[in-house]
């Protein structure tokens, strides 16, 4: 895989991203691309490119980059909107689309974690997008939320967002807080956090509080049908804790055809590692499936 260093603009903020080649590719080939994005607290440099790694092989140009506010790129440290996430993906797919490594009418995305449900908002609003898949997501933050939080934190939830609110407008700015005030990560997940990703830098910062109130109001999966005819694939850890098989199974039942849900034999992130043998296998249907493009 060559990797080639670049930059755009997404609504005034300037973003870092890597365009990940072929081993193979000549100069003047237009490739079918695609763009994987990472989930929450994720950077350009884990699983983007992991997925390139994969997809490269296979014969796709890609492009990872990182959101406003992470890594290199320009923004608010620690602001996490998933709106704004959105937009950010759509920039990606306008610069994708000049690149001359690319073909600009087959074009793909990816979404892990967090990410899931932002690529699935993309493709329904934008048909510039022929295929899409959702990785280990959730799909409407309300529920989502409720569904990891007692029924008292999740009443304490909707109060600091209120509170949140008020300091918004009387002092300009969000409350920084821990990253995973409200986004509680199961056992095996935080393990895997904590060796994989603690010790990188960028990982880890304070998070606004306005952050729990864009996980509130999305609803990714009231816009799935709008895909279609465009393909839908939904890969989700069988025995995923952070978020549950029903996000995957809600998203697939409001999803229109063509669609496909696959059960990875794992549990969120146990198996994102190179030549693991369930990353393999998830892998190989992903690049099947966008062989579409």
């Amino acid at each position: 895989m060559r990797e080639v260093h670049i930059e755009f603009y997404s609504e005034g903020c300037k973003l870092d991203g890597t365009l990940y080649l072929p081993d193979d590719y000549q100069p003047g080939e237009k490739r079918p691309a695609i763009i994987p994005n990472s989930g929450y607290q994720g950077f350009n440099e884990f699983y983007p490119k992991l997925f390139s790694e994969y997809l490269t092989r296979a014969g796709f140009v890609c492009l990872g980059f990182d959101y406003r506010g992470f890594a290199k790129s320009e923004g608010v440290p620690g602001r996490v909107i998933l709106d704004e996430q959105v937009q950010d993906i759509r920039n990606a797919i306008t610069c994708l689309r000049t690149r001359e490594e690319a073909d600009p009418e087959r074009i793909g995305l990816i979404g892990w974690g967090m990410g899931a449900s932002n690529v699935v908002r993309v493709a329904a609003a934008d048909k510039r997008v022929k295929a899409v898949a959702a990785l280990n997501g959730f799909y409407v933050g309300e529920r989502w939320l409720k569904s990891v939080h007692t029924y008292v934190d999740w009443h304490r939830i909707l109060q600091d967002i209120e509170e949140d609110r008020v300091r918004r407008v009387t002092t300009g700015q969000s409350r920084l807080a821990d990253p995973f005030l409200h986004y509680p990560l199961d056992e095996t997940t935080e393990r895997h956090v904590n060796v994989e990703l603690a010790h990188i830098p960028a990982f880890g910062k304070q998070t606004a509080v306005q952050f729990t109130e864009s996980i509130v109001e999305m609803n990714a999966e009231a816009e799935a049908a709008k895909i279609a005819p465009r393909p839908l694939f939904i890969g989700h850890g069988r025995n995923n804790l952070l978020h549950p098989r029903e996000e995957a199974e809600a998203l697939y039942a409001a999803a229109a055809e063509p669609k496909t849900l696959y059960w990875i034999e794992g549990k969120h992130n146990d198996f994102m590692y190179r030549d693991h043998p369930e990353m393999n296998r998830l892998m190989d249907h992903v690049i099947e499936f966008f062989k579409v493009l």
